[in-house]
Order: C-alpha cells, then sequence, then structure tokens
C-alpha cells in the first residue's frame, strides 16, 4: 500500500524562522462574517518562510531564479539519511553515503525536534564546508535538511550554500523528518512558480 509523509511543517504565525527574514502575517482580507462574498486571507511572507526552495539566485545574482528549476531534479527518488552527529561533514558523507550516485539526499537529524519550539533556535545541525564540497563532487543535484539553514550553526558565511548553489544544486530547507524512516522514497517537492525570484515556499511530500 502506499504511504505519503508529508515533511513540510505547518506554516503559521508560531513557525520558527530565521531572525534576519520578514516574519509571516495572516490578515483577515475579506470575510464573510463582515458582508464579504467569501473569505479571503492576506498573506505577507518571505520566500524563505517555511518548508522551501533555494534557488541559485539565492546568492548568485545571475543565478537561476526557482520558476527555472527542473521538475526533473524536484521530482523522483530520494534517499532519507538519518545523522546522529552534530554537524554533517565530509566523514559522516563517507560513512553514511553508498557507493552509488544519489540524485536527491535530505538528512533527517535532531532538527526534526525543534518544531515543536516557535522560537528559533541557534544550535542547529547543519553542512559543514568540506561536507558541501564533497556532495558537489559526488554529483547529487538536490538536498534538502530539517531545519531553517543548511549551513553549520557554528561556521562563519555561507560556504554550504556557496559550494552548493553555484553548482546549481537545488536546496530544500526546513523540512519536519520526525516521522520517517531512512531508506529511499520518491520526493515530490514543487516550490510556488514565482517570476525570477530567489527561492519559495513548497508543500514537500514523500511516497513510498
Amino acid at each position: 500500500m502506499t504511504e505519503y509523509f508529508d515533511i513540510s511543517p505547518v506554516l503559521s504565525s508560531s513557525t520558527p524562522a530565521w531572525p534576519t527574514d520578514p516574519p509571516l502575517v495572516l490578515e483577515e482580507y475579506k470575510a464573510i462574517s463582515q458582508g464579504g462574498s467569501s473569505n479571503v486571507t492576506k498573506l505577507t511572507l518571505g520566500s524563505h518562510a517555511g518548508s522551501h526552495v533555494d534557488a541559485p539566485l539565492h546568492f548568485f545574482p545571475e543565478g537561476m531564479p526557482v520558476d527555472q528549476l527542473s521538475l526533473d531534479v524536484l521530482i523522483g527518488e530520494a534517499l532519507v539519511v538519518e545523522v546522529t552527529a552534530d554537524e554533517i561533514d565530509r566523514s559522516v558523507l563517507e560513512d553514511k553515503l553508498p557507493g552509488e550516485r544519489v540524485r536527491r539526499l535530505l538528512f533527517k537529524t535532531k532538527n526534526s525536534t525543534l518544531w515543536s519550539n516557535p522560537e528559533f533556535v541557534p544550535d542547529f545541525v547543519g553542512l559543514t564546508a568540506d561536507g558541501a564540497e564533497y556532495l558537489v563532487k559526488s554529483g547529487v543535484e538536490l538536498v534538502g535538511i530539517d531545519y531553517l539553514s543548511i549551513e553549520a550553526a557554528h561556521g562563519t558565511g555561507a560556504p554550504a550554500h556557496l559550494a552548493l548553489l553555484e553548482n546549481k544544486i537545488i536546496i530544500v530547507e526546513s523540512l519536519n523528518m520526525s516521522g520517517v524512516a531512512p531508506g529511499k522514497y520518491e520526493l515530490i517537492c514543487l516550490p510556488l512558480k514565482l517570476e525570477n525570484v530567489d527561492g519559495a515556499p513548497a508543500r514537500v511530500v514523500l511516497r513510498k
């Protein structure tokens, strides 16, 4: 029997967000209770709210925007790898990844326990610079992680973003992997088709 795993956290005013990103604001724009013909909510949010995709334009002015990302990469077989270490470096990847090429890779870490906390938690698991370079050389095309950024929490700059996006590797952030076991799944990741934008919220689902 087919199983579906919704790995997008609920997007609400209490969903944790990156400290320097615009907050999510939900406003009643039109309401039947106020005489309107229908209910309409006004959304104010950043392009990296909730589960979302980073396109190369996020860090490179001439990079590909989110509306031009290939569906062939956003949909297809993905490998979920569970990491218990405090960061994802080259040695972790050498130990965890199989010998054959992986096109789409999703990390399950202790980050997934943080989604019940509406406050931003700075001590999260991320990908180190040498880990990112290892993934580039491995031929991966999409990498996902279960908190607000793929960067290692205690690093400086954005080496993981730069290495991956420079090589046109799609980044998917803010996933909730708590109900997902390691293994192979079909990934369905559909970001909003926002024209010439650096990233977009996405509903992300795994099918087994």
